[in-house]
């Protein structure tokens, strides 16, 4: 334990001495300014985490490798070290600069930290990178039931991509970024995920028709391996389920991974539909909850920030 603990000290050591060098004469940038709020982890998962954080870390010191670097910065992320792991991808590009997937994971953990405009820059970059490439399997940090991988770096970068101008309120380019990743979505899981932000898209953007011949061409009758809520809110979108069955699955519980997204849907299908009350009421769920980091709790805090600041300010609070 004592050698694990020295290599992360030295790398820690290594990487904070680079990024001085690197980041001199610079101002504070987004990420530094940001908010960083750590997840809610049980005592397991955390001791779980840091152990495979130790091991990358030795990694990363024997070997500073692209892989090795990635698997660290990832290993910082699930612990909620946000910032450390986007200095430490930093780094990296100092050293493997046309590395699409250092963008890919930096981008990430950017939009984690609510810095959209750094994101989409990164995600730009990475999908210059692999342009005209064969896509490769991007493997799990955290493994699903099947211990199988559902999404590519090309597809993970369209994805993030689409996210991050969605986020930022450019919906234009969120579609065509979504066009793309529909190119390289290819099994359900993936369909399923980029379908449902690429029909969100078309709702946000008034193009109703478009939304649901979209819709239209997509079966919901499919087997998945994890992104069944967003099935769920696709068969929602679709008439297939009702929004308060849905809503009955996660009524009472803000907290967990699954709710923030399902949420974050189901609020949308409100708004959608002229029911602006009962969205926002959902969206004032989402953000008092401690699913922080996910893309559900982001959007809807995005919405509250949009629609009424001055009352997500006071639901922070609480």
């Amino acid at each position: 334990m004592s050698d694990r603990i020295a290599d992360m000290k030295r790398l820690s050591l290594l990487f904070a001495v680079l990024l001085f060098f690197v980041s001199e004469g610079r101002s504070q940038s987004c990420y530094e300014e940001a908010k960083q709020v750590e997840p809610v982890l049980s005592k397991e998962v955390r001791l779980e985490y840091s152990k495979n954080l130790e091991l990358a870390a030795r990694q990363a010191a024997e070997e500073l490798s692209a892989d090795n670097i990635i698997w660290y910065a990832r290993r910082k992320g699930y612990l909620g070290y946000y910032k450390d792991a986007i200095e430490s991808i930093t780094i990296g590009l100092e050293k493997f600069p046309d590395d699409a997937r250092l963008y890919r994971h930096r981008g990430h953990r950017f939009i984690t930290l609510r810095c959209f405009d750094d994101a989409i820059k990164d995600f730009e970059r990475a999908a210059a990178l692999v342009r005209g490439k064969p896509d490769e399997v991007e493997p799990d940090g955290l493994p699903n039931r099947l211990n199988t991988p559902t999404s590519t770096l090309q597809s993970n970068i369209w994805y993030h991509l689409g996210l991050a101008y969605y986020l930022k309120g450019d919906f234009k380019n969120a579609l065509r970024a979504y066009k793309e990743c529909q190119k390289v979505s290819k099994n359900n899981d993936m369909r399923t995920a980029t379908t449902y932000w690429h029909y969100m898209t078309l709702r946000r953007m008034g193009k109703k028709r478009e939304a649901e011949k979209l819709l239209r061409g997509f079966s919901t009758n499919i087997e998945l391996i994890e992104n069944t809520d967003y099935l769920n809110l696709l068969k929602l979108n679709k008439g297939e389920v009702k929004a308060e069955d849905l809503l009955s699955t996660i009524r009472g519980d803000a907290n967990t991974l699954g709710s923030a997204s399902l949420g974050y849907g189901i609020g949308n299908y409100f708004l959608y539909n002229g029911d602006r009350e009962n969205a926002m009421t959902i969206f004032r769920k989402i953000v008092e909850g401690n699913q922080w980091a996910s893309f559900g709790y982001i959007a809807a805090e995005k919405e509250l920030a949009v629609r009424n600041p001055l009352e997500l300010l006071e639901v922070q609070k609480l």
